[in-house]
């Protein structure tokens, strides 16, 4: 699976493309160390690949690569970061 990121002033997303589909999870820069997620989208066609779940994965890497926190305002992410308590160094 091959993830990038697609970053603009003001956010971006993380895009995973696998068999001719694409997920997707978008997030707002709200200061150089600190980003909301907001939104994961998955076609039904991914669902159940654990695409998701990679591209919340990607973020968490990327957040402490980076040295910026998360605030998961997407249920997605909110749900999968309660379930991985070892992000809590990064997600508030």
């Amino acid at each position: 699976m091959d993830i990038r990121i697609e970053e603009t002033t003001s956010g971006g997303r993380y895009v995973a493309a696998l068999e001719g589909h694409e997920a997707e999870m978008t997030y707002s820069r709200t200061s150089p160390k600190l980003i909301i997620i907001d939104h994961t989208g998955v076609p039904d066609a991914l669902r159940g690949k654990g695409v998701g779940q990679a591209l919340a994965l990607h973020a968490v890497e990327a957040a402490r690569e980076g040295g910026w926190k998360i605030i998961p305002l997407c249920p997605f992410f909110k749900s999968q970061a309660q379930r991985h308590p070892e992000w809590n160094d990064v997600v508030n």
